[in-house]
């Protein structure tokens, strides 16, 4: 419905149509819900986001990023992971409820299953191997999260999320793609302010439309995060700052992790290194997958990684993330983020930065000839070889270089000089919005789900998210 004309009223507006928009709408259409819903997504349908990367062997600026635009947002888009406990994805359970939230993310399963989902679930089969790797992990000093993650997989996670598409357009929801959302529309003053709507306009160009709606839903993803902490500030929308998570992407051969791919498909491994003893966790690990790149407003270029069901490469890569709690006067840590990948972006001439975890160690940048000799080849071909270290700040950097060395006592080898370090892998999740546990927020009858709300991490507890509001929405 991209040419179609935005309608001047609808019931429920849902800006977003990423997981928790996606089941938002199903939700209420399994509850009979009869009001009029309208979908408003600035990407593509889900047929038609293909990266052109993939032909040309480089990225070619797509305003905006297919990767991380579109149905089905960024996540689905990229590995396709659903992780099936509450201790895995966010600050959910905080809001409303571990039992509620575990109780829900299985309705959900059920629901992804109905479309299509592998019924096989990862990291279920071995619990005496997994006994032996948490022993390591002790011992190293880290947690594991034995998390169960059912693997879509990037190709057929297309296919999942395209029959769900095809199902809301049959029910009769409105999605209009390549439509931005400029602002919201607001009525009274302090703290009786109503939120009756949206601006929306093409992102092909054209004019802005007004849409009134009574009830606004916002689940823009991490991708909408900054536009959503702006619209928090101007609006005057109860919000905070939340931790900021930022890292790098490792990649190292498969035989590396050969154990723990087997056994877990993904291991969850936290910890909290010396001397600044902030939280470190591992993050979409990819078996056999591939390093990509997501393009943000403004030419930021962030990594992350891709794993399909049947195309796979020699390697296994996956995030290294550093959770930072900034403190007052700070409130900026989005922006904070992106002047960081900003740097690390201007160092590689605007490709993605890669670095071989020796010579970070030896203090010296790497060489085109020297990762050419390397066992890893990397699997983002357009990676500049450089510096790192050069435009992360020192305590991310530290935390990174200390947690890879403690994760080498559970997974040898991963500590190795040629293993590759990938930069920027920013999330951009760190603004919170304050809502009651039935998702309010301080403003009426205006509700924020998912990654963009800063309480969910991932495509299941989004999901999550949406559900529960398709439920509670009067």
């Amino acid at each position: 419905m991209s040419d179609a004309t935005i309608p001047p009223t609808t019931d429920v507006l849902i800006i977003g149509a990423g997981p928790a928009g996606i089941f938002c709408a199903l939700k209420l259409l399994e509850r009979g819900d009869g009001r009029r819903i309208t979908m408003v997504e600035k990407g593509l349908p889900i047929e038609r986001r293909s990266c052109p990367k993939e032909r040309t062997g480089y990225c070619v600026g797509c305003q905006p990023c297919r990767i991380t635009t579109g149905f089905s947002g960024a996540g689905a888009f990229s590995d396709g992971k659903l992780s099936l406990s509450h201790e895995v994805g966010g600050d959910l359970p905080e809001l409303i409820g571990a039992e509620l939230v575990q109780r829900t993310i299985e309705r959900c399963d059920d629901i992804y299953l109905r479309f299509g989902a592998d019924p096989h679930v990862e990291g279920l089969e071995h619990p005496d191997e997994i006994a032996q790797i948490r022993r390591r992990a002790i011992k190293a000093g880290l947690k594991l999260v034995d998390c169960p993650i059912r693997h879509l997989g990037t190709e057929r996670a297309q296919q999942i999320y395209g029959r769900i598409q095809r199902h809301l357009l049959e029910a009769g929801v409105e999605i209009f793609f390549e439509h931005e959302c400029v602002d919201l529309l607001v009525e009274g003053e302090g703290s009786h302010k109503v939120c009756v709507g949206a601006s929306v306009r093409p992102t092909r160009g054209g004019t802005s439309q007004l849409l009134r709606s009574k009830e606004t839903i916002v689940a823009t993803g991490r991708r909408g995060a900054s536009w959503l902490a702006d619209l928090c500030e101007a609006h005057g929308i109860s919000h905070e700052p939340g931790p900021m998570d930022m890292g790098v992407r490792v990649e190292v051969r498969n035989e590396v992790m050969e154990e723990v791919n087997n056994v877990l498909y993904e291991s969850k491994l936290v910890g909290y290194p010396n001397p600044f003893r902030d939280k470190v966790r591992t993050f979409c690990q990819n078996p056999g997958g591939f390093v990509s790149q997501e393009n943000y407003d403004n030419g930021l270029a962030v990594v992350n990684g891709h794993s399909y069901k049947d195309r796979k490469s020699n390697n296994t890569n996956l995030a290294v993330l550093c959770t930072q709690h900034f403190r007052e006067p700070f409130d900026r840590p989005i922006e904070y983020s992106k002047r960081v990948g900003s740097l690390v972006n201007m160092l590689g001439a605007g490709h993605i930065l890669v670095q071989r975890f020796g010579d970070i160690l030896d203090g010296k940048r790497t060489w085109p000839e020297e990762l050419s000799r390397s066992n890893v080849v990397p699997t983002l071909p357009d990676a500049e070889p450089g510096d790192i270290t050069s435009a992360l700040p020192y305590r991310a950097m530290t935390d990174i270089v200390e947690f890879i060395k403690a994760v080498d006592q559970v997974v040898p080898g991963f500590a190795s000089g040629e293993t590759l370090l990938y930069a920027p892998e920013l999330k951009f999740y760190s603004n919170r919005v304050r809502m009651d546990e039935r998702f309010a927020t301080s403003m009426a009858h205006l509700h924020c789900l998912g990654d963009s709300s800063g309480w969910t991490r991932g495509l299941m507890m989004a999901s999550v998210m949406g559900l529960l509001m398709g439920e509670w929405l009067d």
